[in-house]
């Protein structure tokens, strides 16, 4: 078999599993159409311990409504419960999730999911198609089309999602202006070695901070950024700036957060022009 001839089957499998997951989409049989989502409620944190795993996230209770039965349950974050998490306090509410008549299988996540259609593979698939395409078009007509194909089609993509990045940027530089200081403490640092195949031994370090918002919530969160020397932070006196519509949006340097939002747009940017200049390169060459 040749490579046109495995190009074209490799499009026509992947366009069969695109159109299968669409379908199965519409006929509200995908694994995400089957999941129960509901709203669970932090009841109780427990602090982590100093020298401890960050492994399996910050240890709460969570109570939520269970519709089949109309009663109220009362579970942990012990094991693997989906997401970890990170940042706790009483009367926060998280995602639980769990397959229709599997309620023991329940999932956490730190924000409120809304019902997915479970498109993500069958678009992952029709991704698959379009690399096809391109390359066999480089095939047939010369390899100008790589780069047209390649990066045409993210140059437009890119272009459409700017508009949208720049206002996300700017509408997270407006919350940390207005985000509300308060002083804070290390209140542990988690240790967690591993080792891979190799042998080659790997530490990761989570300090873990906690702070009383001024509205009186007590929050206990990982911190894995803008804190030097985070191994011998344990103790040690903060100042957490964080919003108060949402106190899991904190930093401790908000001048740092806001060079990392101009930072990423501006390597959205560049990346853009990149790909650009791509396609014009196949352009000029056909």
């Amino acid at each position: 078999m040749g490579w046109d001839e495995f190009l074209v089957l490799w499009c026509a499998v992947w366009g069969v599993v695109a159109l299968v997951g669409f379908v199965r989409s519409l006929a509200g049989v995908t694994k995400a159409q089957r999941t129960v989502r509901l709203t669970g409620r932090i009841e109780r944190v427990r602090e982590p311990r100093h020298g401890g795993s960050r492994k399996g996230g910050i240890s709460v209770v969570v109570s939520y409504l269970d519709p089949a039965s109309g009663h109220e349950v009362t579970v942990t974050n012990d094991g693997e419960r989906g997401e970890m998490i990170t940042c706790a306090w009483e009367g926060r509410e998280i995602g639980v999730s769990h397959p229709r008549g599997r309620p023991h299988a329940y999932r956490f996540s730190n924000t409120l999911k809304e019902a997915s259609r479970g498109l993500g593979w069958p678009g992952f698939a029709v991704f698959l198609v379009y690399v096809g395409l391109v390359v066999l078009a480089a095939l047939e007509w010369g390899w100008p089309w790589a780069l047209i194909g390649f990066g045409g089609t993210w140059a437009v993509s890119g272009a459409v999602h700017l508009p949208g990045a720049v206002r996300a940027r700017n509408r997270r530089i407006e919350r940390l202006a207005a985000m509300d200081t308060v002083p804070g403490r290390v209140v542990a640092v988690l240790k967690d070695v591993s080792v891979d195949d190799d042998g080659h031994t790997s530490t990761t370090i989570t300090p873990v901070v906690s702070f009383t918002t001024r509205e009186g919530t007590a929050v206990t969160a990982y911190c894995t950024s803008n804190l030097p020397d985070p191994a011998g932070a344990h103790g040690r006196d903060v100042t957490v700036h964080y919003t108060s519509a949402d106190p899991a949006e904190f930093t401790l340097d908000r001048a740092a957060e806001q060079r990392s939002e101009e930072r990423e747009v501006m390597f959205h940017v560049l990346a853009m022009v990149v790909l650009v200049a791509t396609a014009v390169v196949g352009v000029v060459f056909l």
